[in-house]
């Protein structure tokens, strides 16, 4: 039933084009979300990712703005080329995953050895499940990075780059995929997403005419070193580098082989070397190697040198090893080890000698297995960068901070033949999609974008400054990876997307040619019909810079493309995940910035949190998925959505968990199930279109006044929410907490709801609250609303009804305030029954005397904690003759007043008597309302307080 719906409403968007955007005379809302690389089925984490857009795309236009959502396929790079690879060779782990993850069928695999169709078949399927997500999207607007028309947009966006000195050619380092044998970026990796590439000083210790070369990033440290380490499990090499013989671990050979000239010399097993001494070619000391299988022989080049008294690990791992007798007798290092200590080069204040040592026994560590070191060592690491100073011992480098002398001495060192460079991840592993591992490798003669220029990072940082982030606190990391960022390599030799023009050996990388496609979406309906050829730089120039020159465009025709441009243009808002501040969303700002005028630079950004299912991280690669098209035929496209949309807010990272899901349908339920409720109600067939014009009609019943305003208390919070994307706020107050006010709303009406005085009172404000809420929630769940709206007469499309308005004119706080009196004190009434364990017969309540209003007046009016002036007051005006009972009650305001939201003297008395019924109802006992005390045989009267009446249960 749900997909006849689903299908239904899909058809009548489409004919009716509601969600077309073409330039008129309303204010114009342009949004943009990541657009998808589909080498693979949707997920609910890409649900999560393009929902955003689509309810606040989809607010906006109720609120009557002119909204452009458009969507577009991230074809170009390498990684369909390796799959297609893959699924040539029948590579059996590539098959499982296309097969039983993204659920290919086996006539379509076999088409998958052309990446052209692997990219073909996967963005017209996420086309489709967008469709069936009830997406508001623009799809006239539609393409592939690899259309003939994009590849001329991208030629003009990287010359205008090079014209402005942005482009340069070079030798850098990158992230390698040797299968795909192409550079990678963060959107081809399977793992690995975010690492970055550390620049390590490799330091020469001799021993029999050959080095061991352990790698740091931290040379300094030399001047402490007490052994070396060598994983006696590891296999290693030695090897010819630079007419030197060095011993490097055979997998750190594969990696510094993309950097280095090395020709392997010979296989060298490691345990013959525990036990001897190499000499230190920068101190002249020699030290031990010792045995370690914490040495990861992937992590720069299997060698590790030691230095305990600044390196927490290392300071357990040789203490570890003076405890381990077995390996001690097995090496025969009893005598090595025993004598081996700690030595200081780092003078850190608030540390004495040996900082690793203090800080290992500050935070109680016991051995190296515990999950606290890599906490001490990165916050040692980072004290002694910041802080630290070179020890007054330390020949040359005394007294000088450890941050400005780091990169000094690497360069000494290397220049004196005592030292080499090289690269390596920070983490590992990094796979590239391909289902390869990826290496460092030095790329020649590659194009370079100059991120590292000064200039353009201030005129960034510029831009940045007068843009919108959302959430705020992430704008510091945008500050950061400007200040951060240098050379991009951005061309490859293999992949799909458009070759550099210049030189077309090389293809420009994925990140650099989506960029500044959100402006290429304002002008795409007319590329379709215009020849490619005729898409010269002159044309793109004249669009979007307004230089004119000679074109091959119609005049007429240009001019109506510009104009649209600069309709739609800036983009207000651009989305995407929070893993790409560190490049893609970071390249956006600099690219703008570089090409385009200060007025068509991006307005806004908001960052995503990421996916889990169940608590962990989603992987499509691991099966650790649902996808999208799973979970519709399961749940259907609202559940998804208002799921999707209440569990987090976008920048939050969010739980996909089933049973919760199941939870969000019943809510869903219950709301057709409150329409249907509210159409028995209503005395004449129910016609929303009609609600509004009886709006104006006079309210007698507190109750319903106080629902009418509830319903707008909740349409101002909701309102406030989504123009801040905070959509599971704005769930929390269009949904679950209006569910709650209209719960007991019916619990309040209940003894009167069949009662013909008040029958016509609450099927209209039953209307009016429907009314709204149909429109309310028609962001989240569309489907639903757009059948509730008609069948139960509502005007047109409920997507393109106005967004319902907060009006003051609905809230009394008086009323609100009356209510809140019930509400608190059925509560204090069921929390004195569990404290007592009684059910009462009578329940008697108290209300404050007049006198106590009037000094709530005067304590209101003193407008602070100040018991003297609040009694001085009450004496003067006579209020109440027992002084003692004015003290006490003065002194318990005084503590009161700065909680409650006065509003004023209440008619309590009637509050109370009016919602006789309900209180009967819900405590199960009679109730007696006193506004005398003239039966009070416990003294509660004495308690009472104005909007706190006193409680006696009898």
């Amino acid at each position: 039933m749900k997909n006849n719906v689903e299908s239904k409403w899909q058809e009548r968007w489409k004919k009716s084009k509601i969600f077309h955007s073409n330039p008129d005379e309303r204010e114009k809302l342009f949004l943009t979300v990541a657009y998808p690389y589909p080498s693979g089925a949707m997920h609910i984490g890409h649900g999560r990712t393009y929902t955003v857009p689509d309810v606040y795309a989809r607010f906006k236009r109720m609120q009557g703005y002119n909204v452009l959502f458009p969507m577009g396929w991230h074809v170009t790079g390498a990684p369909v080329i390796g799959i297609a690879r893959r699924i040539q060779r029948q590579d059996p782990w590539t098959l499982d995953i296309y097969k039983n993850i993204h659920k290919v069928p086996e006539e379509e695999l076999k088409k998958f050895t052309n990446p052209e169709y692997i990219v073909e078949y996967f963005s017209s399927e996420y086309h489709q499940v967008m469709e069936k997500m009830g997406y508001s999207i623009d799809w006239r607007r539609e393409f592939r990075t690899t259309d003939p028309a994009y590849k001329k947009f991208i030629e003009w966006q990287i010359r205008q780059l090079k014209s402005k000195g942005r482009v340069r050619r070079g030798a850098h380092p990158v992230k390698y995929c040797g299968e795909c044998e192409n550079p990678v970026g963060d959107h081809d990796l399977l793992e690995g997403e975010g690492v970055s590439i550390n620049e390590l000083t490799l330091l020469k210790f001799e021993i029999d005419g050959f080095y061991l070369v352990p790698a740091t990033f931290r040379p300094e440290t030399i001047y402490g070193a007490t052994n070396l380490w060598l994983n006696p499990e590891s296999n290693y090499v030695k090897v010819m580098a630079d007419g030197e013989k060095w011993l490097i671990s055979k997998e750190a050979y594969d990696n510094l082989s993309h950097q280095k000239n090395l020709e392997i010399l010979e296989e060298v097993d490691p345990r013959p070397l525990i036990g001897r001494m190499v000499k230190n070619i920068v101190t002249g000391e020699e030290h031990p190697i010792l045995p370690a299988s914490f040495v990861d022989p992937e992590y720069g080049s299997g060698v590790v040198f030691s230095v305990p008294g600044h390196a927490p690990a290392d300071y357990m791992a040789l203490h570890d090893l003076k405890n381990n007798s077995e390996l001690l007798k097995e090496y025969q290092l009893e005598e090595i080890v025993k004598n081996l200590q700690p030595l200081n080069v780092i003078t850190l204040k608030g540390y004495g000698k040996f900082p690793a040592q203090e800080i290992i026994e500050k935070m109680g560590i016991k051995n190296q297995e515990d999950p606290h070191l890599q906490e001490a060592t990165n916050e040692l690491y980072k004290q002694e960068h910041t802080r630290g100073v070179m020890s007054e011992h330390i020949p040359i480098y005394s007294g000088q901070k450890v941050s400005l002398i780091r990169e000094t001495i690497s360069s000494s060192l290397k220049g004196e033949k005592k030292a080499s460079l090289m690269y390596d991840f920070a983490e590992r592993p990094v796979i590239c999609r391909c289902g390869n591992r990826c290496v460092v490798k030095i790329m020649e003669d590659q194009w370079f974008i100059t991120y590292s220029d000064e200039e353009w990072k201030k005129n960034t940082r510029d831009t940045l400054e007068k843009m919108k982030i959302i959430p705020s606190e992430v704008r510091a990391n945008f500050n950061y990876y400007i200040g951060w960022l240098h050379d991009w390599a951005c061309s490859r030799r293999i992949g799909l997307g458009t070759r550099i023009p210049w030189d077309p050996q090389w293809i420009i990388e994925p990140l650099t040619d989506s960029t500044i496609y959100m402006s290429y979406y304002t002008i795409a309906p007319y590329l379709n019909k215009i020849d490619p050829d005729d898409l010269d730089d002159e044309f793109f120039s004249q669009v979007f810079l307004d230089e004119p020159g000679p074109v091959k465009v119609e005049e007429g025709l240009i001019k109506q493309i510009q104009d649209e441009f600069n309709y739609y243009y800036p983009l207000d808002w651009r989305l995407s995940a929070k893993d790409l501040i560190g490049n893609h969303l970071t390249f956006h700002i600099f690219h703008h910035t570089a090409i385009f005028p200060e007025d068509k630079r991006p307005q806004g950004i908001v960052v995503f949190g990421m996916g889990l299912l169940e608590g962990n991280k989603m992987s499509s690669s691991k099966g650790n998925v649902v996808l999208l098209e799973d979970a519709l035929t399961r749940h259907g496209a609202d559940v998804v959505r208002l799921f999707l949309m209440s569990s987090a807010e976008p920048w939050q990272d969010f739980d996909w968990r089933e049973k919760e899901v199941k939870g969000t349908r019943r809510r869903l339920e219950w709301f057709v199930e409150f329409a249907k409720k509210v159409n028995t109600l209503h005395q004449e067939s129910l016609l929303l279109k009609d609600v509004g014009n009886k709006s104006s009609l006079p309210l007698e019943s507190f109750i319903n006044k106080w629902m009418l305003g509830q319903l707008h208390l909740r349409i101002k919070d909701a309102t406030e929410a989504l123009e801040g994307f905070q959509t599971r706020k704005a769930v929390q107050d269009s949904l679950f907490l209006l569910k709650k006010d209209v719960d007991h709303y019916f619990h309040r009406i209940h003894s009167y709801q069949d009662d013909e005085k008040y029958q016509e009172e609450i099927s209209q404000v039953l209307s009016l609250v429907l009314e709204s809420w149909i429109r309310l929630l028609s962001p989240f769940i569309p489907y639903t609303c757009e059948e509730l709206w008609e069948e139960y007469g509502g005007e047109g499309l409920v997507s393109e009804a106005p967004w319902p308005v907060y009006d003051p004119g609905f809230i009394d706080e008086k009323i609100q305030k009356a209510e809140e009196i019930i509400q608190d004190l059925v509560h204090d009434i069921t929390e004195i029954k569990k404290i007592v364990g009684v059910d009462p017969e009578k329940i008697h309540i108290y209300l404050a005397p007049s006198w106590k209003w009037e000094v709530f007046d005067i304590a209101i009016e003193v407008g602070r904690p100040d018991i003297g002036r609040i009694m001085g007051q009450t004496i003067q005006k006579k209020l109440h003759d027992d002084k003692k009972e004015i003290a006490e009650f003065a002194q318990k305001i005084s503590r009161e007043i700065t909680r409650v939201n006065y509003v004023g003297h209440l008619e309590e008395y009637k509050i109370l008597s009016d919602a006789r019924d309900y209180l009967q109802k819900v405590t199960e006992a009679e109730i007696v309302i006193h506004q005398d005390a003239d039966y009070d045989p416990e003294n509660k009267a004495r308690n009472a307080l104005p909007y706190k009446p006193a409680i006696f249960l009898e």
